[in-house]
């Protein structure tokens, strides 16, 4: 995602906000400026929606942190104005994996407020609710509300937000895995048409809320249908078999003519017989821009990359092809390269399968609504 800078590292997971995140600042400070006392009362309300999105990521780290205990790692943690996401590198495969890891956001923030609590009873400051608001009240217990906010909201079943990841493993329990992603979906993008509604006569965040529901709905749901599409087919069924490749030693420039006369836009760079790395195009144009065209292949090349098998499943290799963070696999024979599988070539592949029948109509862990 474009338009982030990077917070830190938190237990191996990068942290992110993306760069619109000021604009919320702004526009909540200058509603602290206009309703409090000037300069104090905004930096007082700059502070405490800080401190909101802090229990935001920890809300995510919930998720993280669980899904590792599954063996599932998380890309990154982005902080947007609406909210935070947690880019899991793939969904947990059973249900109930899936039911603890949705859970466990919520019951992060559910803890911090039972903390938040316990402090203001020591304290003897909890005072009613209907006391509290936006910009007056106890610091504390603002955020205690905060959360409980957090928390319930989250829990609405409008998938994908994470009420709609506990209906959906709810119902994969019981039914076929692509079948419940439907019904939450449907459900989702119900509930997202609602908020739409009342963002509309109501509350314009509202409005904002329901159109990143309705399109992470979608997503979700046609991203199972592609697997279950795939879920039957190997990886040589649907290999791109004419591609070109390039040799280590070769200059640059080879490779800009490789890329204006044929399709193909990253390259298997391949030495005696075996793949030594890729060339891929993003990384091809970086490095023109600042450097010769006469330079080696060797020196721009990725030599790291993932490599499936060409009796490979095609959903797990379509599940390396995500994971990876990549655009194009070699798929190797017996450590031979015989082909490559890219992303637009899978998706190419399901619209056929799709077009001839062969996948059942429709009826990153999307982001968690502040």
């Amino acid at each position: 995602m474009k338009w982030k800078l990077k917070l830190g590292t938190f237990a191996g997971i990068e942290v992110f906000v993306h760069m619109t995140f000021a604009l919320l600042i702004g526009w909540l400070g200058f509603i602290y400026w206009t309703r409090g006392n000037g300069l104090y009362s905004m930096l007082q309300g700059v502070f405490f929606i800080l401190a909101l999105f802090l229990c935001v990521v920890l809300h995510e780290f919930g998720h993280a942190l669980t899904a590792k205990r599954y063996g599932i790692r998380t890309r990154d943690i982005i902080l947007l104005p609406i909210g935070g996401v947690a880019r899991l590198e793939r969904m947990p495969e059973n249900p109930r994996h899936e039911l603890w890891v949705a859970l466990a956001g919520p019951a992060v923030n559910i803890i911090i407020a039972f903390i938040l609590f316990l402090w203001l009873q020591v304290s003897q400051t909890f005072v009613p609710f209907q006391n509290l608001t936006l910009t007056t009240g106890s610091f504390a217990e603002r955020l205690l509300s905060a959360n409980l906010f957090l928390a319930l909201f989250n829990m609405l079943p409008a998938f994908p937000m994470d009420g709609g990841r506990v209906l959906r493993a709810l119902l994969a329990i019981r039914l076929d895995y692509s079948r419940a992603t439907q019904y939450a979906a449907n459900i989702g993008q119900a509930m997202a048409f609602l908020f739409g509604i009342l963002g509309f006569f109501a509350n314009p965040f509202l409005l904002f809320i329901g159109i990143f529901i309705w399109l992470g709905a979608a997503q979700e749901a046609n991203m199972v249908q592609m697997k279950s599409a795939m879920s039957d087919i190997f990886v040589k069924d649907a290999m791109v078999t004419d591609f070109v490749t390039i040799n280590p030693s070769d200059p640059l420039k080879r490779a800009i003519e490789l890329t204006l006369t044929t399709s193909q836009k990253d390259f298997p760079v391949v030495e005696d017989g075996q793949v030594k790395g890729i060339l891929v195009q993003p990384l091809l144009f970086n490095v023109l821009q600042r450097r010769d065209q006469e330079i080696s292949v060797y020196e721009v090349m990725v030599r790291e990359f993932a490599s499936v098998d060409f009796l490979d499943k095609l959903e797990k290799a379509f599940t390396t092809l995500q994971s990876c963070n990549c655009q194009t696999l070699p798929v190797l024979k017996n450590g031979q390269l015989i082909g490559l599988l890219t992303t637009e070539n899978v998706g190419e592949f399901v619209k056929i399968q799709n077009a001839l029948g062969k996948v059942p109509k429709r009826g990153e862990w999307g982001v968690d609504a502040v």
